[in-house]
């Protein structure tokens, strides 16, 4: 008998949401992705295949951070402040495959609190 990997499950939840949500240029995507170090996430615009705005833990404000809940909640914030500069205000939220709680959920709430909407 094989064992069915996390990952691959992963995977296949993403493609079922990716069915169902995609970004425009007036609600573009916040897509999230967490590697074992790091935490990333975009806005992108699927209508052209953009990327609007960016925000990860390697940028140089969070040198020496973990992929966890309190990165998570930075990267929200970085991310929200990011797209406000860019005119972006309201978005689609593409949590990855990912269940929505704990760094998902951080991520979430930091961006909504710095003025994201979706």
């Amino acid at each position: 008998m094989s064992t069915i990997q996390r990952k691959s499950i992963r995977q296949r939840i993403h493609k079922r949401i990716r069915r169902k949500v995609s970004g425009t240029p007036a609600r573009p995507r916040l897509a999230v992705y967490f590697s074992n170090q790091h935490v990333y996430v975009q806005l992108i615009d699927d209508t052209v295949g953009r990327t609007i705005v960016s925000a990860s833990s390697m940028d140089k404000a969070f040198e020496g951070h973990a992929s966890n809940v309190t990165t998570a909640q930075k990267v929200g914030k970085l991310i929200a402040e990011r797209a406000l500069e860019a005119k972006v205000t309201d978005a689609v939220f593409d949590r990855g495959g990912h269940l929505y709680h704990g760094k998902v959920k951080a991520l979430a709430d930091a961006a909504r609190e710095a003025g994201l909407k979706f």
